[in-house]
């Protein structure tokens, strides 16, 4: 049947170029948003905007915006855009931005660029995913189980876990076998985070395949659909909520969601205190006030019934749900973050050997005060070591983007630029903190660029590896901890150097949002 020209190919062709052209008419204008604004943006492409390589994961997300703030900056400009498809993206590259956006304008940038649905995907209601007043009250609720007294608590935990780490180095050692670093150090922390954070033994530096090792490699070593689903949750959160797609699998979710309960039930029918982020949870869970030096046992406020009495106000609880995603946020945050950073750390003190020896020395000297053992305050007393992780932190930032949505329309300082209710935020962290502006000479790993003479001198906002204001990392003080427990046993015992298998120079696995050397990094160790 004829419908323009009396031939139906014709017009199915007109047709068709017709769509055509008013799609990439849309795609045009949508990609004229920031030169409207007049915000200078890399020239996008149709449909994928500046997100091609990233999309195709020809390059891992911290290089993809390092790049981009290179441009920027390198145009002499304190800001530009970014089209994810057709999602306009403000990138602030100016310093004294970047910092009133983190803290003093906080309230113009409450929230992480994250998908909540906790009804398709209970995992995802957890704090660093939580919106407005949600994550507000949340973070209230929470913050008192991140004190130093709490680190104190549950310090023993990671040191009985360094007992396994050490047995299994030295069995490497001895067979003289190539160590694939981070999957030890995360199996590791998994031990760590495992006992703090669920009360459970993984052992998982002796059993590989231990069931929270396999589940923890899981949400992490994804396919080409959850990578392309997760950088979507990123660049364009709200389309996973529509079509209610999980950023974790249902297989995890209810691995999770089952260890969780199970653990829940089992302690409160047989009373049973531990000293770990779990009793802590299970307080909060039943409405028991946290304070700073006391375990608050729950055998004090247990009932004739066995549940436990409210001492606070009931704003403070605990779902079950809520308890359930805090532990896994905490867990899947916990040892990817802290394994990543202890694995660079130790691939930049092997590529500078003088700089182990000297954190060697540190570290024997401070056990020598402490009849060589690992407390808490003596590792408080090793300056140096900390240098070295933050200079780690510097050049391989685990989290190398801070994402953020303007929640109300914003007024960029010293222009007529409005950012609109909605509009997204990324801040370039791997880009700023390797910027030889702030950072002289950036590729050379240099722990004395955190002495105080150093860090006074230096803008507050180029090193933010931990985020910056009110949404900084709560767990900060933990990761740290876990880290440096880390380094000391294996730096105590074993000296290290690079074996042929790790690839150089090191390029980033450009599936994974958290970064990560590609082919992994191999080292051998020797007994001292």
């Amino acid at each position: 049947m004829a419908i323009l020209t009396g031939n139906i190919y014709i017009d199915i062709l007109a047709i068709a170029v017709s769509i055509f052209a008013v799609i990439v008419s849309l795609f045009k204008w949508w990609f004229g948003y920031w030169e409207r604004q007049g915000v200078y943006t890399p020239k996008p492409t149709i449909p994928f905007g500046n997100a091609k390589d990233l999309l195709f994961q020809r390059v891992t997300t911290g290089v993809e915006y390092k790049n981009v703030y290179d441009d920027i900056k390198r145009k002499g400009n304190k800001f530009g855009g970014y089209y994810f498809f057709g999602i306009p993206i403000f990138i602030p590259v100016d310093l004294d931005l970047v910092k009133l956006m983190l803290t003093k304008d906080f309230r113009h940038f409450t929230n992480h660029l994250n998908t909540v649905n906790v009804e398709t995907d209970p995992l995802s209601g957890h704090l660093f995913n939580l919106k407005n007043a949600e994550w507000k009250n949340l973070r209230a609720k929470l913050t008192p189980t991140f004190t130093s007294g709490k680190m104190k608590m549950m310090f023993q935990t990671l040191v009985n876990c360094s007992d396994s780490l050490t047995t299994v180095i030295d069995r490497y050692s001895k067979e003289k076998q190539a160590i694939d670093i981070k999957d030890i150090v995360a199996r590791f922390t998994t031990d760590i985070i495992g006992s703090c954070a669920f009360g459970i033994e993984c052992n998982s530096l002796q059993n590989p395949n231990s069931e929270f090792r396999i589940y923890g490699k899981k949400v992490f070593e994804i396919t080409w659909w959850e990578s392309f689903v997760r950088l979507v949750a990123i660049g364009w959160p709200d389309v996973l909520t529509h079509l209610k797609l999980r950023a974790f699998s249902k297989e995890i979710c209810e691995f999770f969601m089952n260890v969780v309960r199970g653990t829940v039930d089992y302690r409160e029918k047989n009373d049973i205190i531990r000293r770990d982020f779990m009793h802590l949870l299970i307080q909060l869970k039943n409405n028991v006030k946290i304070e700073e030096n006391n375990l608050g046992k729950l055998k004090s406020n247990l009932q004739s019934n066995g549940n436990i009495s409210s001492n606070s106000s009931n704003e403070l609880s605990l779902t079950m749900n809520e308890l359930t995603a805090q532990a896994f946020v905490f867990f899947i945050a916990g040892f990817e973050t802290s394994s990543t950073t202890t694995t660079f750390c130790l691939y930049e003190l092997v590529q500078n050997p003088e700089l182990q020896e000297k954190v060697r020395q540190e570290i024997n000297t401070v056990l020598e005060k402490y009849d060589g053992k690992v407390t808490y305050d003596a590792v408080m007393e090793m300056p140096y070591l900390e240098k070295c992780i933050n200079e780690a932190l510097r050049k391989y930032p685990p989290v190398p983007l801070h994402t953020r949505e303007c929640t109300e329309d914003y007024t960029v300082p010293g222009t007529d630029i409005v950012l609109k209710k909605g509009t997204s935020v990324f801040i370039p962290v791997m880009g700023i903190q390797n910027d030889p502006e702030y950072f002289p000479n950036p590729d050379k790993f240099d722990p004395e660029r955190f002495s105080e003479e150093n860090k006074a001198k230096r803008h507050s906002a180029a090193w933010t590896p931990f985020g910056d204001g009110p949404r900084a990392c709560i767990g900060l003080r933990f990761g740290l901890m876990q880290t440096k427990v880390g380094l000391i046993t294996l730096l105590n015992r074993f000296r290290f150097t690079l074996h042929p298998n790790t690839k150089l120079p090191l390029c980033f696995d450009p599936k994974g949002f958290v970064l990560t050397a590609d082919n992994g990094i191999w080292l051998n160790a020797e007994r001292i």
